[in-house]
């Protein structure tokens, strides 16, 4: 009896690898959209739950352009891009709610993995990676990048955000920022999951474009 209880004791403590923080998530996320009244708002928290968005929008924006930043201005932009990424990957979430999917393998290196699966919609096969990262050797993983058929969101967003800081500088970026953010809640706000599912079925999602 006393060993059992010390065993489960242990599994729990045990970190949850990267692998199971995928399955992890993708079970919350079809759990979630398939409740009743599910919606993308209520979605967006339970993906905020293992996709690390602060990272994923610090590390679209660059380390020299992050670097140039006030304290403020970091607060600014990453409370702006949080609210964009929550709402956007939460559609794309819903969108593959419904989609079998098959696990792969399991790469870590250090602070940084991978975890390799594949989402077939339909008649559709579609290779998604999940890159997570640990903020230190004891962290929890947490996800910040998806790559679909080879397409990083980091990297979608990072080439975007270059353009504007190259015409508009930072302000001009995160005031159009600002503009998508409101936009997506706005039609987020009143969105069931059941809605999104209909008009997401096939697709994979992407990053929005935020020129």
């Amino acid at each position: 009896m006393i060993a059992s209880l010390l065993a489960a004791t242990l599994l729990a403590a045990a970190p949850v690898s990267p692998l199971n923080v995928v399955k992890n998530g993708n079970a919350a996320v079809q759990k979630a959209a398939n409740a009743p009244g599910a919606t993308v708002q209520s979605l967006a928290t339970v993906v905020e739950s293992f996709v690390d968005f602060e990272e994923l929008a610090k590390r679209a924006l660059g380390e020299k352009a992050w670097t140039g930043l006030t304290a403020a201005q970091r607060k600014e932009f990453t409370d702006t891009m949080t609210g964009l990424l929550r709402a956007s990957y939460a559609q794309k979430a819903i969108g593959q709610a419904k989609a079998d999917v098959k696990y792969g393998k399991e790469s870590v290196q250090g602070t940084e993995a991978t975890v390799d699966t594949q989402l077939t919609v339909k008649t559709d096969q579609v290779p998604v990676d999940y890159k997570l990262y640990k903020a230190s050797a004891k962290a929890d993983w947490r996800i910040y990048d998806v790559v679909t058929d080879e397409v990083s969101l980091v990297d979608t967003y990072s080439g975007q955000f270059k353009k504007i800081l190259s015409t508009k500088g930072f302000d001009g970026l995160l005031t159009t920022l600002k503009s998508k953010r409101a936009q997506l809640e706005k039609e987020n706000a009143n969105t069931s999951a059941a809605s999104v599912n209909e008009s997401a079925a096939g697709s994979t999602g992407a990053a929005p474009q935020v020129k």
